[in-house]
C-alpha cells in the first residue's frame, strides 16, 4: 500500500475526485478501492482542493486533461497494479490492487511518476523491508504468480536454452509511450537473433492476444525455422528460467525477468529500466540511481501500489494478495480441465461443485468414459487400494458442525499420491511436511500467525461448544474417543485400535493422573458407532464438551490418530500418539504406535502447520463463494457467520446413520 494511501485510509478527511470515464463509475471494485484509499468520487466540475482522476493514459484521458488544466486541478491518474488477477481486465475480473500516481503514469517516461521517485529518491535501504522484498519475490516466483495469474506450470515447455522475446498488444499505451511500433518490435526480433546466433527464439504472445481481445506485434509471418509463437498458459517464471536472453519493450515480464536473475535487453523505456538492471537501447537520462533487484521490487510492489483484500473489504499489504491470489491459481490450475467424481454421496455434490468447478464442469461417475480428458477424483474411504485417482478429503479446519450431520465443509483435500490419515503408503500431505522442514522468514511468520489466530479464537476442526464438566486437580490427561471403524483407526493403528485399549494404556502409564475421556462428537450425536463404557479407566466423561476448552484445563493428551492430538501440538501440550496419524514421527511427539521409517524429517511446529494447514487444504469462503487462503476461512469460522444446514439434513443424517452404520462419511 502506498504510504499516501495508508495516510488517507487511516481517517484523514475525504479528497473529492471528479472523473470523466465511465469505468470509474460502473467497475465496482474501482469504486471501492478508490473509495477506501481516501477519495469521494464525484461527477461536475472540481473547485479549489478537489482532484481530477484519469486512467492511465488511456483514450479517454484526454476529457479529465483538458478539466484539469482549465480549472488547475490536480491529476491523480489511475492504473492497474502489477499482480492483477487470475484473468485480463478485459475478461470482466476486477483487479485486487490500483496505482494511484499523483505525478505521472508508471509507464510514461516524459513526466516522472511518483513510481519512479521513489526509485530515484527514497532510501531503500530499511532491512525489513528489503527482507519482505526478498521473501516475496521468492514466494511470487515458487507460486508462479504473475500479472495475469490463470498460467499452469505444468504445462510442456520448450527445451532450454531459447532467446525470448516479449509479444505486447497492439496501441497498448505503455507500448505507445515507450514509443512503440512495429518497426521497433522487428527490431527487436532481429536484435534477438543477431546476438544469439544458431539459438531458437521463442516470441511468447500477450495473454489478452491469446484471449482474442487484442492483436499482437507479432503473427504467423513471424515464425521460422528458428522463430516460434508460444501461446499457451505457460509459466512466466517457468519460460523465464529456460531462457538464455529476454527482450522486451516495456512489458511487465521484463519487470519478471530481472526478478528471475535476466539482465534483460529493453528497447522501451519502462519503470525498471535505468536502474543498472537492463541493457537499454533508449535510456532515460535522469535515471543515474543504481539499485538491486530488492529495491526495485520493494518500490514497485510494496511502496507504491494500493492493495485490496476482497475477503475483508479493506486495504491491505502485499502479502495478502499473494495469500489470495496463491488461493485463486491453485484452484484453477487443478480445476480448469474439468473433473469427474466417484464415491460421492448426493448430499456432497453441491459443496463438491461449489468447491471444484468453478473453473470447469465437474461429473458425477463411478467409472468415467473411456478417453474423457478430465482427471478423475473419489472420495478416499471409497478408493481401492490400487486406484490412481486424485483422492478428496475434508480439510482440518472444517466446518461449525459435524460432517456427519450433512454440514458442508469450508476445506477439502485433494492428494494424487495417497491421502493423509493413510500411514501405509506415502501422501502427498507427508511430502510438503517434509519439504516444509526448512521455511523462509515470511513462511514462519504465516504460520505462527495462523497457529496465533487458531489458539486465540479456539478454532478447531468441527468448532462444537459445550460446558466443561468438573474436573478434579491433579496431572490431567485428555483421551479423545474415536470412531473405531474409521478409515485413520484401520490403516493407522497397530495392536491397540479401541478406545477402550486406548484408555486401558493410558491407565497403565499414569495410574494417578486424572484421565479425562472425550466421547467422538459423531458417537455422542448418534451418528456413528463406537460408544463405549469407560468404567474406572476414566476419572471423568466429558460428554458435549468444547474439545479446545478442555485442551486449556488439561497437562497432555494421549490418542490413536485424533486431530485432537494435532489440536493439542497448536497449544503447546505434550503429545503420545498410539497410532501413526499424519503428524506423528517428526519429532514432535511422543510415538508409541507404528510410525512409517519414511518419517525422517524434523520440521518445527510452524513447519508441520504450513504443510497440513496451509500447502494441504484448499478452502472455500461461504460468503464470497470465492475459492480463499486459509486465514479467510479460519476468520469465518471463528464469527459464525456461516450458513447451516436446517432440520431436514439432522434427520437426513440419522437416517444415514441407521441405513449406513459402517459407511465413511465426511469425517
Amino acid at each position: 500500500m502506498s504510504p499516501s494511501g495508508m495516510n488517507r485510509a487511516a481517517g484523514s478527511d475525504r479528497s473529492r475526485l471528479f472523473v470523466y470515464n465511465g469505468g470509474f463509475l460502473t467497475q465496482r471494485r474501482l469504486r471501492r478501492i478508490l473509495t477506501l484509499a481516501g477519495y469521494d468520487i464525484r461527477l461536475g466540475l472540481p473547485s479549489e482542493g478537489d482532484q481530477v482522476g484519469i486512467w492511465g493514459n488511456s483514450p479517454t484521458a484526454h476529457r479529465g486533461l483538458a478539466v484539469a488544466a482549465r480549472h488547475a486541478a490536480p491529476l491523480l491518474r489511475v492504473e492497474d497494479a502489477f499482480l492483477r488477477s487470475l484473468f485480463p481486465g478485459r475478461a470482466g475480473e476486477p483487479p485486487l490492487g490500483l496505482l494511484l500516481d499523483r505525478a505521472g503514469v508508471h509507464f510514461d517516461p516524459t513526466t516522472p511518476s511518483d513510481l519512479e521517485q521513489l526509485l530515484t529518491s527514497a532510501p531503500l535501504d530499511d532491512t525489513t523491508l528489503l527482507n519482505r522484498a526478498r521473501d516475496a519475490m521468492a514466494r511470487i516466483r515458487e507460486n508462479h504468480l504473475s500479472k495475469y495469474c490463470a498460467t499452469d506450470p505444468d504445462l510442456p515447455l520448450p527445451e532450454p536454452g531459447y532467446v525470448l522475446v516479449i509479444d505486447q498488444t497492439r496501441g497498448d499505451a505503455s507500448v505507445t509511450a515507450s514509443g512503440g511500433n512495429d518497426a521497433l518490435f522487428r527490431e527487436m526480433l532481429v536484435f534477438a537473433q543477431e546476438e544469439h546466433p544458431g539459438a531458437r527464439v521463442l516470441i511468447k504472445t500477450h495473454p489478452e492476444t491469446a484471449a482474442g481481445f487484442r492483436p499482437g506485434y507479432y503473427g504467423e509471418r513471424d515464425i521460422s525455422v528458428r522463430v516460434s509463437l508460444y501461446d499457451a498458459p505457460l509459466s512466466p517464471w517457468a519460460l523465464l528460467d529456460g531462457a538464455v536472453g529476454v527482450y522486451t519493450l516495456s512489458s511487465q515480464l521484463g519487470f519478471e525477468a530481472i526478478l528471475a536473475g535476466h539482465k534483460p535487453r529493453v528497447f522501451g523505456q519502462p519503470f525498471y529500466a535505468g536502474w543498472g538492471l537492463t541493457l537499454d537501447e533508449h535510456p532515460v537520462p535522469r535515471r543515474e540511481r543504481r539499485l538491486t533487484r530488492a529495491q526495485l521490487f520493494a518500490a514497485a510492489m510494496i511502496l507504491y501500489p494500493t492493495w485490496y483484500d476482497p475477503f475483508g473489504d479493506k486495504l491491505c499489504e502485499l502479502e495478502t494478495v499473494l495469500d489470495t491470489l496463491e488461493a485463486q491459481t491453485r484452484a484453477w490450475r487443478q480445476d480448469r480441465a474439468g473433473w469427474t467424481a466417484g464415491g460421492m454421496r448426493l448430499w456432497k455434490r453441491r459443496p463438491l461443485k461449489r468447491m471444484f468447478g468453478r473453473f470447469g464442469r465437474i461429473s458425477f461417475t463411478d467409472t468415467p468414459a473411456a478417453g474423457d480428458p478430465r482427471p478423475h477424483m473419489v472420495w478416499a474411504a471409497r478408493a481401492a487400494a490400487s486406484d490412481t485417482a486424485t483422492r478428496v478429503e475434508d480439510g482440518f479446519l472444517r466446518s461449525r458442525g459435524l460432517g456427519a450431520e450433512l454440514v458442508p465443509p469450508l476445506s477439502l483435500v485433494t492428494d494424487d499420491s495417497g491421502i493423509y490419515y493413510d500411514p501405509t503408503r506415502p501422501s502427498a500431505l507427508e511430502s510438503l511436511i517434509a519439504r516444509r522442514a526448512e521455511l523462509r522468514a515470511d513462511q514462519r511468520q504465516r504460520a505462527e500467525a495462523l497457529i496465533r489466530m487458531l489458539t486465540t479464537a479456539r478454532i478447531s476442526k468441527y468448532n462444537l461448544g459445550g460446558a466443561l464438566p468438573d474436573l478434579p486437580p491433579g496431572h490431567r490427561i485428555l483421551v479423545p474417543g474415536q470412531v473405531e471403524d474409521d478409515a485413520s483407526i484401520l490403516t493407522g493403528t497397530g495392536e491397540i485400535r479401541s478406545n477402550l485399549d486406548l484408555l486401558r494404556s493410558v491407565r497403565a502409564a499414569h495410574p494417578q493422573a486424572v484421565i479425562v475421556y472425550k466421547p467422538h462428537p459423531d458417537v455422542e450425536a448418534g451418528l456413528r458407532v463406537g460408544g463405549i463404557d469407560p468404567g474406572t479407566l476414566a476419572d471423568v466423561i466429558a460428554t458435549q464438551a468444547d474439545p479446545m476448552q478442555l485442551l486449556d484445563q488439561v497437562n497432555e493428551v494421549w490418542t490413536l490418530t485424533s486431530l485432537l492430538g494435532f489440536e493439542a501440538l497448536l497449544r503447546g501440550l505434550p503429545v503420545t500418539t498410539l497410532g501413526a496419524p499424519f503428524y506423528a514421527g517428526w519429532g514432535l511427539t511422543r510415538d508409541l504406535g507404528p510410525i512409517p521409517a519414511r518419517r525422517q524429517a524434523r520440521p518445527d511446529l510452524a513447519g508441520l502447520v504450513h504443510a497440513a494447514l496451509i500447502d494441504y487444504p484448499r478452502y472455500w469462503d461461504p460468503r464470497t463463494g470465492q475459492p480463499c487462503p486459509v486465514e479467510v476461512a479460519a476468520q469465518r469460522l471463528a464469527s459464525g457467520a456461516i450458513p447451516h444446514p436446517g432440520p431436514a439434513n439432522r434427520l437426513l443424517s440419522k437416517l444415514q446413520g441407521l441405513l449406513a452404520t459402517h459407511a465413511h462419511l465426511w469425517r
